[in-house]
């Protein structure tokens, strides 16, 4: 008697902003190539236009888009319209298991929606920590709580995977690397090639080093953000250096951002960049300022010092090993830091020697393997 040929398990990969669509994107091809698994993308669009250039760049398209993204929106718009969309899609499409990627909104209520269906949930990205449900907001809550519905976690490293044993969560986790280090070296290795073009060689000035910053963290509204654009004043006053600052669309960081930066002559604010660009700046930059996560995890892959600017970070594994500090939101800390690795080559090289703890370019190979395997 033959055995009948197993069904594939079918995936639904859930993603709604820019950062997620970037860690998510090669996931999404990797499962896409192998025929033991029916892959599908289901995008909230909990950032619309920015999630669109990332799609564009991997050559994706949605299954599913619930096109979710409206102007103001708070955490509650996004949180019940994330949940209450997601309850029709899963009722329709019944995949064997849900992939979310995190610590954004649309990770932890599209993992709810899916617990709340009884079907399995896979964290991509799992494990990440600062301890404080404040800092960073709301995305260390977010994470934990994905954490509790996941069945399969996939840890960037093995510092993550600790975090959750610690919590008691101990079977069904995965050390894979970070997918976003795929993602990075994808495109700079096609960038080298000169199979993609960018335009990021505008924001060089000849005779300066590019200071590359991104800064928009809930946490740092108010007097942090006034104390980073003091900061940035003060460091494009050198005559050596040009400050270039994609501006994030949240309301509160325009304004602040505007208000303090927009006459600087040696600095320029743009808007969000394509992820080709980004990652082509990215690899232009001298150093970099940010308050990012994936940043954080990308830059130690092309060289690049890090500077932190937040008091807190869940990822502790390239503080480490030298490559990122944290600086927090202090304008003369942030001034002094960067002063030190502007003035003193031997700190500039002792942090941007390339070593990169969350990956080696393999984690979507992995997370694949383990999916077809299990």
């Amino acid at each position: 008697m033959t055995k009948a040929k197993k069904s594939p398990l079918k995936v639904m990969v859930v993603f709604g902003t820019r950062p997620e669509a970037i860690k998510m994107a090669p996931v999404a091809l990797a499962l896409a190539a192998e025929p033991d698994l029916e892959a599908m993308i289901c995008v909230t669009a909990q950032h619309r236009q920015m999630l669109d250039q990332v799609m564009r760049i991997f050559d994706l398209c949605a299954d599913i888009d619930l096109d979710l993204m409206q102007p103001g929106q708070d955490l509650y718009d996004v949180t019940t319209r994330v949940l209450l969309g997601m309850r029709d899609v899963l009722k329709r499409e019944q995949p064997d298991l849900v992939l979310v990627h995190g610590d954004t909104t649309t990770c932890f209520a599209a993992g709810l929606a899916a617990f709340y269906q009884g079907i399995p949930v896979g964290h991509v990205e799992a494990g990440l920590r600062t301890g404080d449900l404040r800092q960073p907001f709301p995305e260390e809550l977010n994470r934990v709580l994905a954490g509790r519905i996941a069945s399969m976690h996939f840890a960037a490293t093995p510092a993550a995977a600790e975090n959750l044993r610690s919590e008691g969560i101990s079977k069904q986790v995965w050390v894979t690397g970070n997918t976003g280090i795929d993602a990075v070296l994808h495109v700079r290795d096609r960038l080298e090639r000169g199979e993609l073009t960018s335009s990021a060689s505008q924001f060089e000035r000849s005779g300066k080093r590019l200071i590359l910053v991104t800064a928009h963290r809930r946490e740092s509204f108010g007097d942090g953000f006034k104390q980073i654009c003091q900061a940035l004043s003060t460091i494009a006053d050198r005559e050596d250096v040009h400050v270039v600052y994609p501006v994030h669309p949240n309301p509160s960081v325009r304004a602040s951002v505007n208000e303090n930066l927009r006459s600087h002559p040696d600095i320029t604010l743009t808007e969000p960049m394509d992820y080709v660009p980004f990652v082509d700046l990215m690899r232009r930059a001298y150093l970099i300022l940010t308050d990012s996560g994936g940043i954080q995890e990308e830059a130690p892959s092309l060289g690049k010092p890090v500077l932190v600017l937040r008091e807190k970070t869940e990822r502790p594994e390239a503080v480490e090993a030298g490559t990122v500090k944290l600086v927090g939101t202090d304008a003369n800390r942030i001034v002094q830091e960067t002063m030190l690795l502007l003035d003193r080559p031997e700190e500039y090289q002792r942090m941007s020697r390339i070593h990169n703890p969350y990956g080696d370019g393999r984690a979507c190979e992995r997370i694949e393997a383990i999916l077809r395997d299990n």
